[in-house]
Order: structure tokens, then sequence, then C-alpha cells
């Protein structure tokens, strides 16, 4: 029988446990169906390498959605950016620094003009980024010609489908992506001790002891076995590392700042938000030109993944990015969100995806049981809201 205070705990933390367990449950299902194939290092690393623009559109998704919008252009901002890429550098020759560049104030440019009809002319996110994914479906078929344009040069493919160097190569293991990887999970328990221990000072901390003992050990033991495992093939992707320094910044953002907390007041009361001081319509801005920078970072880690830019490209994106930060526990109705929450909504769709392929199920049901997941985790945050 559990002691009530950490009943207590468990049953207001559901949303955050529930769907880390999720992720292990459904793992764990698919490693035994798949014969093991699921986390083998080869599958691994094609499963980041899979989902790396995923997870980075939905650290922007997120910010949108606990702001109370939507924004359902970012497939086609994704396409757009790749073919612009295509463009610059296979057909004007331009070099790779000024292309990304170009690229990411050009996402930037596309989220501050949605996000100006948002914030300034109340016009509701969800027409808004509607006409937008389709202008940009449409200009990037324009831009492309209706063909698929590349190559890409081998040093920008790098940006998806390069690995750390091994210093010193030859060993079976990958040492530097070992150490590395060891050296930034021994950060990560470091910094929660840290914090745990400062909340206790303050009377703030929440989350049982022996909770947050068996959780830290659970989190570095399967951290260290994901490096393991990745080690025993080419290392860590190079998007991997990408991804990682955006989830911590993201994640600093919303815990740690100002800024951070204003993006969850602003979702969960916009009135009394701006009755309080806060610019709300300044900070919807920010959120949707943050939103284009991603897009266009996803869009440009996508095009470097396929070594070419298609007018199909970021198809459907949309719908897996905003499925992952609804799985990850964010609510609907704007005001709730983790940055953690949507890296695992992402990992959830993802690992489905790939255990789903692995197993030989038609894109057709595929779509199906993604539908019925995400049309689950709604339901649990509505029901949880009421209960609440």
């Amino acid at each position: 029988m559990l002691p009530s205070s950490l009943r207590t705990f468990l049953s207001s933390h559901l949303r955050d446990y529930g769907m880390l367990l999720t992720l292990v449950g459904i793992m764990a299902f698919f490693q035994v169906v798949t014969n093991g194939i699921l986390m083998q290092p080869l599958n691994l690393t094609n499963l980041f390498l899979q989902n790396s623009y995923i997870i980075v559109m939905a650290l922007g998704m997120l910010l949108v959605i606990v702001a109370g919008h939507i924004d359902l252009s970012v497939g086609s901002v994704c396409g757009f950016v790749g073919a612009l890429a295509a463009v610059l550098m296979v057909q004007m020759n331009w070099p790779i620094l000024p292309t990304l560049a170009a690229c990411l104030v050009a996402g930037a440019l596309i989220g501050g003009v949605q996000g100006w009809f948002v914030a300034y002319l109340k016009i509701p996110s969800f027409i808004v980024t509607l006409a937008g994914m389709l202008v940009f479906k449409g200009l990037a078929l324009a831009l492309l010609g209706g063909q698929s344009v590349g190559p890409f040069p081998e040093s920008f493919q790098l940006l998806s489908s390069g690995f750390l160097p091994d210093l010193p190569a030859g060993d079976e293991r990958h040492l530097t992506s070992l150490c590395i990887g060891f050296a930034l999970i021994a950060v990560l328990a470091v910094r929660e001790v840290a914090a745990r221990r400062r909340s206790t000072a303050l009377g703030t901390a929440a989350e049982p002891v022996v909770l947050f003992l068996l959780r830290l050990l659970a989190q570095s033991v399967a951290l260290g076995g994901l490096v393991w495992l990745m080690a025993s093939y080419k290392g860590l992707p190079n998007v991997l590392l990408l991804m990682t320094v955006l989830i911590a910044i993201y994640a600093f953002v919303t815990q740690r700042t100002t800024l951070g907390r204003r993006v969850y007041a602003l979702g969960g009361n916009e009135r009394a938000a701006r009755l309080s001081g806060i610019p709300t319509e300044r900070l919807t801005l920010m959120c949707f030109v943050n939103m284009g920078v991603l897009a266009a970072l996803a869009g440009l880690v996508f095009a470097a993944r396929l070594n070419t830019a298609t007018p199909k490209a970021g198809l459907g994106f949309e719908l897996d990015v905003i499925a992952a930060c609804f799985i990850g526990g964010a609510s609907a109705s704007g005001g709730i969100g983790k940055v953690l929450g949507a890296v695992i909504g992402a990992f959830i769709m993802g690992v489905m995806n790939n255990g789903m392929s692995i197993l030989g199920i038609g894109i057709e049901w595929q779509q199906v049981i993604k539908g019925v997941v995400l049309l689950a985790a709604v339901v649990f945050d509505v029901y949880n809201r009421r209960k609440g």
C-alpha cells in the first residue's frame, strides 16, 4: 500500500508520469513483437533521424498551443524552406552559411506575418495558418517548378546525416560519443539533484524523495543504455545533439524565465494577462516568429536528410507535430504543457510509426491508430481538467 502523500503526488502528476510510462510501455511492446529489431543500434539511429524535424517543430508548436493558438502551416513552411534552400544552393550556387541564414530569416518573416494577423488584427490563428498552409505549399511548388531539386552539397547533408567524429578511431565502440553522452547524463543528474536541494531548502519540494531517486536512477540508466547502444553503431548523430541543445534551451525558457511564465499566463487567461501588464500582442507575435524559425530549421534538416527538395516535402507534418504536443500533455485550451511532454509525445508517435512499419502494417491503419491515440490523449486531458 502506497503512503497517502505518495498517492496524492502521483494522482496530481498523473499527466507527467503517465506519458513517460506510456512511452516505455509502447517501446517494450514493439521490442517484443518485432523480435528485438526496435532497439537495435541501426534502428535507434534511424528513429532519431526520422523524427528530428518533428521534435524541432514540436518545441515551437508547444509555445503556440500554450499561448492559446494553433499553427497549421508548419508542414508547408518546412517544405517551402527546403525548396528555398535547394534553389539557393543547387541552382544559384550560394555558400552554405548564407543559405542557412537566409532560410532562417525567411522562417522568421513568415512567422512574423502570420503572428501579426493573429495578434493585432485578431484573426483566429486557425484561419490565418490554414491560409498560410495553402500559400506556402503553392510557393514551394512554384519554386521547384513541380520537380525535385538536388543533390545538396555533402557539407550540408551533415546537418542531418552526419555523426560525431570518433577521435580515437578503431575501437568497436564510438568513444567520443560515449564520453559526451555519459557526461551529459551526469550533468543532467547533478542539475536535478541541485534543483531538488534548492526546492527542499525553500520548502517547495513536492516530489517524494523515494520517487525522485527512483526516477533519477531509471532516467540515468535508460539514457546510458541508449548512448551505449548508439555508440556501437556510428555514434551520436549531429541532429541528436542539435535536438538536445534546443530541448535544454526551451526547457530553461519555459521553466525559469519571465518570458516563459508570461506565455503560460497568456494562454491561461489572456484578459487577465493583459490587465496585469503583459504585452499580449507582442508575446503572441514572438510565439509565431519562434515557430517560423523552428519550422525553417526543420525544413533544412529534412531536406538535408532526403538530399533533395521535393514539392511534397512537409506534407502532413503539421498533424504529427500538433499530435505530439497534445499526446505529450498540452491542453487544447492553452496554458498547460511542458517541453519534455512534447518531446515524449513526439517519440510516442515516432516509435509507433517505426514499430508499425517494421511489422508491415499498412499506412492506412497507421493513420487510424494514430488518430485514436490522439483522441484518447485529448479525452484524457479534458477528463483531468473536469476532475480538477
